[in-house]
């Protein structure tokens, strides 16, 4: 019994030769197939990441990242104390993903309740100031036109109050983005001489325009990631390109006696009824500009508010218009520096006068012959009697003055679209404009050419460039940009000199005397009345009437010039006189120039 189990036992313990042949073959095809699955996924790995590496990154940052701009900051507009007349303020656009404003949840009073989308739009429009009708709107008009609509606009330039408020409700298909704003702090203070941009932020006039290049900045770029419900994830901002912020603008300008010239010219321009009216404050011994007003202004955070395009430039680089009797300054100091005349040099000046070329002069007001020094035709003023001074040089040379003096091109400033005036050449003049030049007519000139000139001739003969800028200061504090500060004899000191002398008889006999006196300074000023062309090649009933002169006389420091449009209530210097008193006053005081002491000379007018 034993025996034979023992044998069963050995019988059944031996291994069957065909189930182990199957064990084996099992065993080899599932790690043939083994191999082949990871050698089908290496094949793949490989594929994605080497083959495919490149397409496939940028289809996946597409689907998960969002590029926007990183805007630069414009530059700053100055004046010459550091005060702010431009400069940018950051604002901000509200925007949403119109695709995926749905409901969402919100924690209030530790439950989590449902917000609506219609909760939600009243909640963006009463921080935004709006209705939550009108945002449900603008989902609704971004969806239409795109189903899968990922962007919309909320609110545009808002400040960070607004900002804030849209943030703390937490609506997740809301975001916002930068975009700063142009701002001018002074309102219309030096406004058309600063220009403005446009609504997409394009430099429209003035300098805004015409220092693009300086005050414009470079904008960059950030990506961020968003997840699959097309939400912006947070800290997931990489900037790829830094933004660089503009230059800023370094003028001349005294922004606080810009405001007390423009509002004495204004004030002046709306009692007498003038059309349009300019003013000039210019430093003689360098040229700068310290002030520049012009009537009517613009306020560039307002430009709509000036109605009148014309109105929102600056008439006194870019309107030009005959001088009239300002201009014969320039014609004697001409004669004199060529030695044709001197101050006691007499002539015989008639109302009217026919020289020998077939022009026709005539004084303002019929009077009997005068027997004339060159010092009494400027102080009457006489056009028969500067005609007869004026002939004594030949018509190139007083063009060469009148061009060393700047006429006939525009100053040095760079403002855009500077009218440079009316000089024909020579060759072009006929008989009348030979002479009709020598005392303010046939050609035309700015309100800067004005001052300019004047300057000259208190500058001891030296003509400085005209200058607006300092320059343009970059962001590691250097200045670039530098204009010119040398200057150009026109003149020898003389005859500048004598020049000086003869205004200051001006000032001290003309009739209105009265309306621009300053006490304690001796003042050197000429007045002018001009005819207004009316657009068709002849004159209108108009006239500009204007006064330009520097104090003090015996140390000249500042130039004042006035120029009013057709003042239809006072046409006459009378007009500009105060005008030019009140602004060089208050000029002589801001920079506390010093009393003349010695006094006015006393020049024979007559022989």
């Amino acid at each position: 019994m034993s025996v034979r189990n023992s044998s069963a036992r050995q019988t059944g313990a031996r291994t069957n030769p065909t189930n182990s042949r199957s064990s084996r073959r099992r065993t080899f095809f599932t790690l043939v197939v083994l191999f082949a699955v990871i050698g089908v996924f290496l094949v793949r790995l490989v594929d994605i990441q080497v083959v495919q590496a490149d397409s496939l990154t940028a289809d996946s940052v597409g689907n998960r990242s969002v590029g926007q701009v990183v805007y630069g900051s414009r530059g700053e507009i100055v004046d010459a104390n550091g005060v702010v007349l431009a400069g940018t303020v950051m604002r901000y656009n509200i925007t949403m993903s119109p695709v995926n404003a749905t409901p969402f949840k919100r924690t209030v009073d530790g439950k989590k309740v449902v917000i609506s989308v219609a909760e939600a739009a009243a909640e963006i429009g009463a921080a935004t100031g709006q209705t939550g009708d009108a945002i449900l709107l603008t989902i609704g008009a971004a969806l239409e036109a795109n189903a899968k609509a990922n962007f919309a606009y909320i609110a545009q330039k808002v400040d960070v109050d607004v900002l804030r408020a849209v943030q703390e409700l937490h609506i997740p298909w809301t975001y916002s983005e930068n975009s700063p704003s142009r701002v001018y702090p002074n309102g219309a203070v030096a406004g058309n001489m600063l220009g403005y941009l446009s609504g997409e932020g394009v430099p429209q006039a003035g300098l805004e325009s015409g220092q693009n290049t300086c005050l414009a900045s470079t904008n960059g770029s950030e990506t961020y990631e968003k997840g699959a419900d097309g939400v912006r994830i947070p800290g997931s901002s990489v900037t790829s390109t830094e933004a660089v912020d503009g230059g800023d603008v370094i003028t001349t300008i005294d922004s606080d006696l810009n405001w007390f010239v423009q509002q004495t010219l204004a004030a002046r321009a709306q009692e007498t009824g003038a059309a349009w009216a300019t003013a000039v404050v210019q430093d003689v011994k360098t040229g700068k500009l310290l002030a520049v007003a012009d009537y009517p202004s613009v306020d560039p955070n307002n430009v709509g508010g000036t109605k009148n395009p014309e109105d929102r430039g600056s008439r006194a680089f870019t309107q030009s218009f005959e001088p009239g009797s300002t201009f014969k300054a320039l014609t004697m100091a001409s004669v004199l520096d060529a030695g044709a005349a001197t101050l006691e040099t007499g002539i015989v000046a008639p109302y009217r006068y026919l020289p020998a070329n077939g022009a026709n002069i005539n004084d303002s007001h019929a009077h009997p012959d005068q027997h004339m020094t060159l010092t009494g035709v400027l102080i009457d003023s006489s056009n028969t009697g500067m005609s007869k001074f004026g002939e004594k040089l030949t018509d190139q040379q007083r063009y060469d003055y009148m061009t060393a003096f700047g006429v006939g091109t525009p100053t040095e400033t760079g403002f855009p679209r500077e009218d440079g005036g009316i000089l024909h050449p020579v060759a072009e003049w006929d008989n009348q404009t030979s002479y009709a030049t020598m005392f303010g007519q046939g050609l035309t000139t700015t309100a800067l050419q004005v001052a300019s000139i004047y300057q000259t001739i208190a500058n001891d003969g030296v003509r400085m460039p005209v200058q607006l800028v300092e320059g343009c200061r970059q962001a590691d504090g250097t200045m670039a940009n530098v204009p010119d500060q040398v200057g150009t004899r026109v003149l020898s000191e003389k005859a500048a000199q004598d020049t000086s002398d003869v205004l200051e008889m001006v000032y001290q006999k003309s009739w209105v005397q009265s309306k621009w006196n300053i006490p304690g300074y001796r003042v050197a000023a000429k007045t002018g009345t001009a005819q207004m062309p009316d657009g068709q090649g002849g004159y209108s009933n108009g006239y500009l009437v204007s006064v330009s002169g520097y104090a003090p006389a015996d140390d000249p420091q500042y130039v004042v010039s006035v120029s009013i449009a057709d003042p239809v209530k006072l046409n006459t210097s009378a007009a500009p006189a105060p005008v030019f008193q009140e602004i060089m006053s208050q000029v002589l005081k801001k920079y506390r120039a010093v009393p003349s002491g010695a006094t006015a000379p006393d020049l024979p007018s007559t022989w």
